[in-house]
């Protein structure tokens, strides 16, 4: 199971490849506004992401995971299951 305190830390550091603008990355930082982050470049990160903690992010809730606190809380949830 993933702990938050962990998961956090390494969703910041796999986002870094992905952050080409240089943004500073807080628990509110949203992928599409703040980021800009296309389509394309969502599915690669979230593909690192489901690799990091084998795990599969549904593709109905990803809508819903607008910011990076809310994305390690889905880490967290998915990985208790």
């Amino acid at each position: 199971m993933a702990d938050r305190s962990t998961v956090y830390p390494r969703i910041v550091e796999l986002l870094a490849p992905f952050n080409k603008s240089g943004v500073a990355i807080g628990e509110g930082t949203r992928f599409a506004d703040d980021l800009e982050l296309d389509s394309l470049t969502v599915m690669d990160f979230v593909a690192s992401v489901e690799d990091e903690w084998d795990i599969i992010l549904p593709l109905n809730r990803l809508p819903d995971i607008e910011t990076v606190g809310e994305l390690a809380d889905a880490v967290v949830e998915i990985s208790a299951k």
